[in-house]
């Protein structure tokens, strides 16, 4: 027998059809034959061979994935320094110096984006591929701190203890037993803050400078005019991908803390 559903249940629903119902019919349309959404004239998969033939298209998916590569990988270095030094050390000003790291986490992204330009001008430092770069670091750095610190916070510190006891130098212990179990931790905030990165569209319009021109810009030049079918195709390419990648992201950290957990 099932029981009657209560309205938390109904309002839990209805709040995901409102959130989800949108993507599924942007998805069954990308299948349309007509290239109006208002009428169906049958499956096709035209505009996705069209979508796979616009070179506009793979030439912003290369500026973004360039950005989103090289923000990810500086920011996982100092990122991962930064949830270390906040975990094992302490200094003057720290609680300041922790509240400032994460304030990319909860200020409004157009905020970002206008101090960062503001500062770019007042500099006279010419907006180009590296000042997107630059901004973008900025929030990923924010994000994988704050993934690597909790892994941080369910590691045994003995580990480290016992490999300085052995003869170890600090450095050695850090690299040789604690970024290893950190490893997951760090991939999966790398994965995070890459999805952010590839999708972010305020902060990159800012930012970017002539001859620089991310994919979700090329999307947002597309779309002031209407969407098209080939925008529909294409959406449902990121959606699928992003996805996965925060799929895997937390399956790799899902996997790490029940194997923690396995060994205690």
């Amino acid at each position: 027998m099932f029981s009657k559903p209560t309205w938390q249940s109904l309002f839990t629903a209805i709040m995901y059809g409102f959130m989800y119902f949108p993507i599924i019919v942007l998805a069954v349309y990308s299948f349309n034959g007509s290239r109006y959404s208002t009428t169906w004239e049958g499956f096709s998969l035209e505009w996705y061979r069209a979508l796979f033939q616009d070179r506009r298209i793979f030439a912003a998916l290369m500026d973004s994935l360039t950005i989103a590569l090289v923000a990810v990988a500086v920011s996982a270095v100092l990122g991962t320094l930064m949830a270390i030094g906040l975990a094992k050390y302490r200094f003057w000003g720290k609680g300041i110096y922790r509240g400032i790291s994460y304030l990319p986490l909860i200020i409004p992204d157009i905020a970002i984006a206008v101090a960062t330009l503001v500062f770019l001008t007042s500099v006279a430092i010419p907006l180009s591929l590296w000042t997107i770069i630059a901004a973008h670091i900025v929030f990923c750095l924010a994000y994988i701190a704050v993934v690597v610190s909790s892994r941080l916070q369910n590691l045994d510190p003995n580990l480290e203890e016992a490999a300085l006891d052995l003869g170890a130098t600090p450095f050695q212990a850090m690299t040789k037993v604690l970024i290893p179990q950190l490893a997951p931790g760090i991939f999966a905030g790398c994965l995070l803050a890459f999805v952010l990165s590839m999708d972010d569209l305020l902060i990159s319009s800012f930012t970017a400078g002539g001859g620089v021109n991310p994919l979700p810009l090329e999307i947002f030049s597309r779309v002031r005019t209407g969407v098209k079918p080939d925008i529909n195709a294409l959406s449902v390419v990121l959606i699928t991908g992003s996805a996965l990648i925060s799929g895997l992201a937390e399956y790799v950290r899902y996997s790490s803390e029940r194997r923690q957990r396995q060994r205690a």
